[in-house]
């Protein structure tokens, strides 16, 4: 009988055992979940705040929560990214400035750019699509000067970017330009997006879907893209569009009414004698009466005597 108490004892133990190491293990498992859930939310607190301060050298401090010889690097603003880019487009300096003085049409041919609103002639408002995200900000243009260069300012609420855009001519269908940029990020994912050079690599891509839009679309149609061709000068207009086309033309119509060097040419041909039958010009009435040939001198009678002298000498010689 003792031997069947045991016998039936045993599966019930066993069956206890099992209920309680699993309900340890899911004691355990709970407990590292929450023990590793809290380890996360610190880590990302730490580099939310590493992030905010500006970034530097810390950056394993901010990811282990351990700060090494007492630097954190909190106290160090992160720098601003300057971001050069250029490229080249075989078309004339002044197509190349007048397309990229289109603004409203960047949406049409880049990737992240949404929408482009032109509130004056040098304040404009952009919103864009930076990684999942949408920004917006508004630049105002400090400086613009026909075919050479565009400078402006910006200002936005999640980063800014500052920069410049020149126009180079190499030959007389070939234009290269050069785009310069500050980029001030503001915010958690711009931190973190300029920390992989994020914006640099977007400005490429955008300057290269500029140059493919001009020479497959700009290229094709030269007299439709107008640009402003006015100037800018630290923040005001100088010279509005409409005076700058006016003395554009101006200026071509006095050069055209100008006569080229060949048509001066040939009115200082006009005055000089033409060839005879021969080939040969004649000379002008000048050059065959200008005094060259010396005048005949007035004889003196000694030198008529020793003339008719040796005549004579002469004469009787033929005779012997």
């Amino acid at each position: 009988m003792t031997g069947k108490t045991s016998d039936g004892l045993a599966p019930m133990i066993g069956d206890g055992l099992g209920n309680l190491a699993k309900g340890m293990a899911v004691a355990m498992g709970k407990r590292m979940l929450s023990s590793a859930t809290g380890k996360i939310g610190s880590a990302t607190e730490r580099l939310t705040e590493y992030v905010s301060n500006g970034g530097g050298p810390g950056l394993m401090g901010a990811l282990t929560g351990r700060s090494k010889g007492g630097g954190g690097g909190g106290d160090k603003k992160l720098k601003v990214t300057n971001i050069v880019e250029h490229v080249d487009v075989g078309v004339p300096v002044r197509l190349a400035y007048n397309q990229w003085t289109q603004f409203t049409d960047f949406p049409s041919f880049t990737k992240k750019v949404e929408h482009v609103e032109q509130i004056e002639d040098q304040k404009l408002r952009w919103k864009a699509q930076i990684f999942l995200s949408h920004r917006s900000w508004e630049s105002t243009i400090t400086e613009q000067v026909p075919d050479r260069r565009i400078v402006w300012r910006s200002k936005g609420e999640k980063g800014s970017v500052d920069g410049a855009v020149t126009f180079h001519e190499l030959a007389p269908e070939l234009t290269r330009i050069v785009m310069n940029l500050q980029y001030h990020p503001q915010g958690f994912f711009e931190h973190t997006g300029n920390l992989w050079r994020a914006p640099g690599r977007r400005a490429r891509l955008e300057l290269k879907h500029f140059a493919r839009h001009v020479m497959n679309e700009a290229v094709l149609h030269p007299d439709e893209i107008e640009g402003w061709r006015g100037e800018i000068h630290d923040g005001e207009v100088v010279k509005d569009h409409e005076t700058a086309v006016s003395e554009e033309q101006e200026a071509e119509a006095q050069r055209s009414d100008e006569p080229s060097t060949s048509d001066h040419r040939a009115e200082r041909g006009r005055g000089r004698s033409q060839p005879d039958a021969r080939g040969r010009r004649p000379q002008d009435e000048s050059r065959r009466d200008g005094g060259r040939r010396p005048e005949a001198r007035p004889s003196s009678g000694a030198g008529d005597d020793r003339r008719s002298t040796r005549r004579g000498e002469t004469a009787d010689r033929s005779e012997r």
